[in-house]
């Protein structure tokens, strides 16, 4: 397994010191280095816990903050909390130098992999939401995560490909786009997917990601440029 750096580092960098720290750094360990830490276990229950934390604090925050319609706020929820950006906010605070992972998967760019950045920060929220609270995590959320709501509405990321293909076709032909997984492979801790996404019964392209919904928005990126509609 290879040492990550002191936990005492990132306490500083986000402002939060821990009374139990064995809370972040079970967020800290990645699937890869289960069996040299089983003391702790990896980070995924406190990634699932951290995604239902970001969640709240997100939909609150944009209640809060707009009257926009509903299918609105939604948009901009998704773009807030879609991997690309929580792995940039990740990347901005160090956090894959603190990660705990195996040799192997440091050597294939682990520390840097989207994926493995975005899980780790919604682990962390999980930790911080142990640790100290709703209060203390949702204001983590807006300092690091929901700042950045102008810059990604301004860069249209609200708009994703899936939405996008989604409203044409249901403009043009009255039917709602589908999407199946055709083929999984890999491990687990690094699966690959492919989804087919569909008009009816017609296949109108395919896309890979390292998660369904990644899947999912390459496929309709895919039948946005097979349609000739972007």
């Amino acid at each position: 397994m290879v040492n990550p750096s002191p936990l005492t580092d990132l306490e500083r960098a986000i402002g939060i010191h821990f009374r139990k720290t064995d809370y972040l750094r079970q967020a800290l360990i990645h699937r890869s280095a289960v069996r040299e830490s089983k003391a702790y276990g990896n980070n995924e229950r406190l990634e699932f816990l951290g995604d239902a934390v970001l969640e709240l604090a997100t939909t609150e925050y944009l209640f809060a903050l707009s009257d926009k319609a509903e299918g609105e706020l939604t948009n901009w929820r998704s773009a807030l909390v879609q991997g690309e950006h929580l792995a940039e906010v990740a990347k901005d605070l160090e956090l894959g130098q603190y990660l705990s992972m195996s040799r192997g998967e440091e050597a294939s760019g682990g520390r840097t992999k989207v994926s493995t950045l975005a899980n780790a920060l919604e682990a962390v929220i999980g930790a911080i939401y142990l640790d100290k609270g709703y209060d203390v995590s949702k204001k983590f959320c807006e300092d690091f995560i929901l700042r950045d709501l102008d810059r990604l509405l301004a860069a249209g990321k609200h708009r994703d490909e899936k939405s996008v293909f989604q409203e044409i076709v249901q403009e043009k032909s009255g039917v709602t786009p589908h999407y199946e997984v055709t083929e999984e492979e890999g491990p687990d801790h690094d699966k690959q997917f492919t989804t087919a996404v569909y008009i009816g019964e017609e296949k109108v392209a395919e896309g890979k990601g390292n998660s369904k919904q990644r899947a999912e928005q390459a496929a309709a990126k895919a039948a946005l440029k097979v349609k000739g509609w972007k």
